[in-house]
């Protein structure tokens, strides 16, 4: 993985804590970029590299390794919302009109990525975010980006943070994270705002 408590670190982290594995005493971890993680793999230096897309499909276009857990099929982890949108308490309560517009722009989003999957992967080739369309539209086809309005919330940060606690990667229990640390006011407006 690129660096020890990025996004890679904490998922593998958080799968092997659920099955039963302690991630600081049961893992080799190697710290290495993306490229030369799937070069390490592909060489059979490494046993296995957390990926997110495009390295995926990269990854299978060469034949090379195979996925052991896909996060947006694989359950538990796909029953799950595994992104949340965050905000610093200061500002949400000075600025709660910014705050929900902001919630507004990225949950369209999210629902042109479920319905134009063809015109969300073009833009993200045409603004450089990726080079491959075809990368691109596999992975808005595959992510369920229209399940935001049936999945719970307040169950997705509960399931997430015992992971999380499992893993030893964070003290607070999901009670006391989802009193202190949620606030769905917003949210649950614009869910009724934003129907269909």
């Amino acid at each position: 993985m690129p660096e020890l408590g990025v996004s890679h670190h904490t998922f593998v982290s958080m799968m092997a804590a659920h099955v039963g594995l302690d991630p600081r005493k049961d893992i080799e971890w190697v710290i290495q970029p993306g490229a030369e993680g799937q070069r390490s793999l592909a060489e059979g230096k490494v046993d296995a590299i957390m990926a997110f897309p495009p390295d995926p499909q990269d990854l299978r276009a060469k034949k090379i390794g195979r996925v052991v857990v896909n996060s947006a099929v694989d359950r538990p982890w796909s029953q799950y919302i595994c992104c949340m949108i965050g905000g610093n308490k200061e500002f949400v309560r000075k600025n709660p009109v910014a705050t929900k517009r902001a919630i507004r722009a990225i949950l369209k989003a999210a629902t042109v990525c479920a319905t134009e999957p063809e015109r969300a992967a073009r833009l993200l080739v045409e603004r450089g975010a990726t080079a491959n369309y075809e990368y691109a539209l596999q992975t808005l086809k595959e992510l369920p980006y229209n399940r935001w309005r049936e999945i719970d919330p307040t169950d997705t940060v509960r399931f997430w943070s015992l992971r999380l606690h499992e893993a030893g990667l964070i003290k607070s229990g999901p009670n006391k994270i989802i009193a202190q640390g949620t606030d769905w006011r917003f949210f649950n407006e614009l869910k009724k705002e934003l129907k269909g």
